[in-house]
């Protein structure tokens, strides 16, 4: 088991045999941090020195800053923070605020904007969410199409490699435009999943509800009124070896921040959404605390998640419940599976 956790206050790793290393970039926000090929990339921001990519081969011991992030100048845009790195074969993806998204083909060493999202033509109608309008869920598929989404602008697929994105966010609410609840674009995705296995099926957390789609994002299917205490939440993982698993960890709602209930409450559905049941064997029974959306992560081998309160919970596919691996760390903002060395 190997997990990279961003903190507020710098990274921490678990090595394969589970023991706990750091912190790294001590003092920076680890918005998100991977591992691919041998070398750790951090999505590193600070108050001083700004957004960053930060890059280590030799297990932290060194750490080497990408050449200057930054945006056009005739974009208008300026760049507030580096949230998600994702590889995709020789490739790295990189998703910013306000809604940008950058590629590396260097091994990070320098990045370049995407053009057709600077210049998408629904652009006018995205607007930054609570957390800045951040574009932080990236995936490729098994088929290699590319995903993202952006909160509030919604989800969008590429079938290009990303020289064009379309919309795909047919019937998500956004209950929070009451003159256009089901808009092309403008909808707050929380995070959007694609199964590793299965590259149609896609999942997503939204600000409002939890989400399902069967044919690459063209259709979906809300599912969080059959079981689930609230439809807000941010955090959603999956199984590799199941398309009809999913885990998500619900809030109270937008203006209570807080795991539902008073407990830290994961729920779980095994039949594609139909259902779900609470699945927390082994955690807190009380608790007022928050999972944020780079959170929570899976592999084969099981399901992780880290807490604003400093805590990191683990539980194998075929474990009875959970174990808590790590607390007392500063508030956790990402949780990754990948190696360390």
């Amino acid at each position: 088991m190997g997990l990279l956790i961003g903190t507020r206050k710098g990274l921490f790793a678990f090595d394969d045999q589970g023991a706990l290393h750091g912190p790294f970039l001590e003092g920076w926000g680890v918005y998100h941090a991977v591992s691919h090929d041998g070398v750790v990339y951090a999505a590193a921001n600070s108050p001083f020195f700004g957004a960053s990519v930060q890059r280590t081969t030799d297990g932290g011991e060194t750490w080497e800053r990408a050449e200057e992030l930054g945006l056009p100048e005739d974009s208008g845009l300026t760049l507030n923070a580096a949230w998600h790195v994702e590889p995709a074969g020789s490739r790295l993806w990189l998703g910013c605020d306000p809604g940008a998204l950058f590629s590396s083909d260097d091994g990070g060493v320098s990045w370049t904007a995407n053009e057709a999202v600077l210049t998408h033509p629904t652009r006018e109608r995205w607007q930054p969410g609570a957390g800045g309008m951040c574009l932080h869920s990236i995936q490729v598929a098994a088929d290699g199409t590319l995903y993202i989404a952006i909160s509030a602008a919604g989800a969008f697929r590429s079938d290009d490699g990303g020289e064009s994105f379309t919309p795909i966010n047919k019937d998500v609410a956004a209950d929070f435009m009451p003159d256009d609840p089901y808009p092309e674009v403008g909808q707050c995705v929380h995070k959007l999943l694609v199964h590793p296995e299965q590259p149609e099926r896609l999942w997503q957390q939204n600000h409002c509800g939890v989400y399902r789609s069967d044919d690459r994002g063209d259709n979906w299917v809300r599912l969080d009124k059959n079981g689930l205490p609230s439809d807000f939440g941010f955090g959603i993982a999956l199984d590799p070896a199941d398309p009809d698993a999913a885990w998500v960890i619900p809030e109270e709602s937008a203006a209570n921040r807080v795991t539902s209930g008073g407990r830290l409450g994961v729920y779980r559905t095994r039949d594609g959404g139909a259902s779900w049941e609470l699945d927390s064997e082994g955690l807190p029974d009380r608790a007022w605390t928050g999972v944020l959306r780079e959170a929570t992560s899976f592999d084969s081998y099981g399901v992780y998640f880290g807490t604003q309160s400093g805590s990191v919970f683990i539980r194998g596919h075929q474990a009875d419940g959970w174990e808590e691996a790590a607390s007392q760390l500063p508030p956790i903002l990402s949780v990754e599976s990948g190696s360390w060395s």
